[in-house]
């Protein structure tokens, strides 16, 4: 068979099909001509070691000496066929798509892998596996799995929690498995969106690196793995409970997508591989981003009508264009401790309905959001007093509590019909444009009728999702997870927009929001001003520096904004305004992020397609190791051109610890891209957790 040869942006895929099996020959920069391959890579046979070489399979698997993490894991119903041996017998290739179809040898399994690449290089993989047997197959995992070059020696991926989610960790490449399992049920709080490995001390702008992504929001496991015998591997799957998964004759079971990246230009590279396909997709918003304001941290469960309608016409007064009414306003919610599953509205509270406040928000020119949490119920609710059997678990006890929640069994038709229902009920009965949908807890017990159901729960959910958005196409939806627990490309075939975390502490969201958009372009991450002192972190924070911290992403607020003071409105209303005429920008530029040698300082910016136009942020982070910032260059510029560099927030009350005035923040300067980029700006010394915003634009010739 003839190779395959998969190319787009700089990078390539090259599948040698000569042999019985698929062999990955390379993925990473793109050869050109890439003939004469296949008589250079056979490779030695070394002494203790099997009696013919064996090759870097895209199926991994001990049948052909694979003796790290097989692909497939799984077995007869009597234990045997716990190790078939497929063999390569059909392949097509049409541009960036290709088919491998594989047969085990004695016929009782088929596999198909499906690759695409993008032209921009956004490589996807799944496997589909067909039970061709008369007897069953238990699964217990199929991986997908790519090899990355041998110059990478390190490995970053992100982990967290609660309020602190998408935090980097760094450790040197080995040979062993480096291993992350996800058993929530849901992404996770401590899920990476990116696992990647590159070159030693790979950075922002610098390095080659090789990266993945799992579109995919339930259990799974994610690993990179270094062998004596083969090049680091990465795999991921998704995490079966035991006995979950059985194959029927003539079943098949399919795997989510695997993302994959390739970039010689650092993280940023990988980013812009990521970002350009995610735009690309037909479901992707196109639509601007309008300035949210959410209600939780301004009147949290304490739901009045006239509080609310006096809250939307602040938020109207200062720009505000989406107002979303959170929790607290169905039946029995006046704490979390009741009313989940219950998805009426609280006549006592609202004896109108939600008409009058929704009236009012319609009426000051904005749409109105809903916030939801159709997966949960809590125990002290009228669904669950009339269908106790409703639960989600192990079926003789009820599973450990979380926020006093559990979780309706979605796998349970007449549970799924009556959450479907009571949405679709609400989205047509009143004006809702956008959806909150909330999931607040892990999900590590799920069970149908006694029988383990994580898998099937996910498919449920995700069911749930595609029905409610075929019926109300026009609504938008939130994933929103406590948090950034459900962040991933598989919520985001459903969804908007994410929720990156409950944490609007700004100098927490720095580094959530920039790992977060690793994966995700700006406009698909909410980014909100809290209140001065954090909910979350008890910080006080300046609003200048809240509202740097917001613009990149999908801007919003969430803050009892009636009380603000004169200078207050004047602050936040220019940052909206700035938002407002800049998000497009924002929203459909290239996201570069400076290597600095003092990590006290950050500059991250967007910049034009054209590179005609860029913003930028240049913050402190805490107290610094030297007395000056030094000259910080500007990513992304186009060197052949001139641009003008100007100070645009704040405008007033300048965070500036000096005792000069640096001539360039007051009056802009003008300077080539080159220069620029390469030498920088000598920047204004910033009290730390402070920043400002700067508007780079194109200037002509004179």
């Amino acid at each position: 068979m003839r190779p395959l040869y998969l190319r787009g942006g700089g990078s390539a895929l090259l599948i040698d099909l000569s042999g019985e099996v698929p062999a990955v020959i390379h993925w990473g920069r793109d050869l050109g001509d890439a003939s004469g391959f296949a008589d250079a890579s056979v490779n030695p046979v070394p002494h203790s070691f099997y009696d013919a070489p064996v090759v870097t399979e895209l199926v991994p698997q001990a049948s052909s000496g694979w003796r790290g993490r097989p692909a497939l894991l799984g077995h007869r119903p009597d234990g045997t066929g716990f190790s078939p041996r497929f063999r390569t017998v059909a392949s097509s290739q049409d541009g960036g798509d290709a088919l491998i179809r594989l047969r085990s040898a004695d016929e009782s399994l088929e596999l198909e892998v499906t690759l695409s690449m993008s032209p921009r290089g956004m490589l996807r993989m799944r496997h589909e596996l067909i039970n061709t047997s008369d007897l069953a197959f238990h699964l217990d995992g199929l991986n997908v799995v790519l090899p990355v070059g041998a110059a990478a020696t390190e490995v970053v991926d992100l982990t967290g929690r609660w309020c602190r989610e998408q935090h980097p960790q760094r450790q040197e490449l080995r040979q062993g498995t480096w291993l992350r399992e996800y058993r929530h049920g849901r992404t996770g709080h401590d899920s990476s969106v990116l696992t990647m490995v590159g070159t030693e001390a790979f950075s922002n702008r610098r390095g080659e690196v090789w990266a993945t992504h799992f579109g995919y929001s339930g259990n799974r496991a994610s690993y990179v793995e270094k062998t004596a015998a083969a090049p680091a591997m990465i795999g991921t799957g998704q995490l079966f409970s035991p006995g979950e998964l059985e194959l029927a004759p003539g079943a098949s079971y399919r795997t989510p997508w695997l993302y994959a990246a390739h970039s010689t230009q650092g993280i940023d590279g990988l980013s812009e591989v990521f970002h350009d396909w995610i735009r690309a997709r037909p479901t992707h918003p196109r639509s601007a981003r309008p300035v949210v304001l959410n209600t939780w941290e301004a009147v949290y469960f304490d739901h009045d009508l006239e509080t609310l309608r006096e809250l939307a016409r602040a938020a109207a007064r200062l720009g505000v264009e989406r107002f979303v009414l959170d929790d607290g306003w169905f039946r029995g919610r006046r704490s979390d401790l009741a009313g989940l599953g219950d998805w009426t509205v609280d006549e006592r509270v609202w004896p109108g309905g939600l008409d009058p406040l929704i009236d009012e928000v319609v009426g000051q020119g904005m749409q109105f959001g809903l916030w939801v949490e159709p997966e949960m119920v809590n125990v002290d609710s009228e669904v669950i007093r009339e269908h106790s059997d409703w639960i989600s678990g192990p079926g003789d006890r009820l599973p450990t509590g979380w926020r006093h929640q559990q979780v309706i069994d979605l796998v349970n038709p007449d549970a799924w019909q009556h959450v479907y229902s009571q949405i679709d009920t609400l989205l047509s009965r009143y004006r809702i444009s956008y959806l909150k949908w909330d999931q607040n807890r892990d999900l590590v017990e799920e069970g149908h009728r006694g029988a383990a159901s994580s898998h099937r729960q996910m498919e449920a959910s995700y069911r749930l999702f595609d029905a409610l958005k075929r019926a109300h196409p026009d609504v938008e939806i939130e994933s929103c997870s406590s948090g950034g627990a459900r962040v991933d490309l598989g919520i985001l075939e459903r969804t908007d927009r994410v929720w990156a975390s409950d944490c609007n502490d700004a100098l927490e969201r720095q580094t959530i929001q920039r790992w977060t958009q690793a994966l995700l372009p700006p406009e698909l991450v909410g980014t909100h001003v809290g209140p001065p002192l954090s909910h979350t972190t008890a910080r006080t924070h300046s609003l200048s520096f809240r509202a740097i911290t917001a613009m990149f992403g999908h801007f919003g607020i969430e803050w009892d904004i009636r009380a603000l003071d004169q200078d207050q409105s004047a602050e936040l209303a220019a940052a909206i305004a700035l938002y407002q005429r800049h998000r497009g920008l924002l929203h459909s530029g290239v996201s570069v992020h400076a290597d600095l040698s003092d990590d006290a300082y950050a500059m991250q910016g967007v910049v034009a397609v054209d590179r005609a136009e860029a913003l930028y942020s240049f913050v402190c982070l805490r107290s610094a190791r030297d007395e000056l910032p030094g000259r910080i260059g500007f990513p992304g510029l186009d060197p052949r051109k001139r641009y003008r560099v100007a100070v645009v927030f704040p405008t007033v009350g300048m965070p500036f610890e000096q005792r000069n005035t640096v001539p360039w923040t007051v009056e802009s300067v003008v300077g080539s891209g080159a220069f620029l980029g390469e030498v920088g700006l000598p920047m204004p010394i910033l009290l730390p957790e402070n920043g400002i915003l700067l508007h780079v634009t194109e200037v002509a010739e004179v």
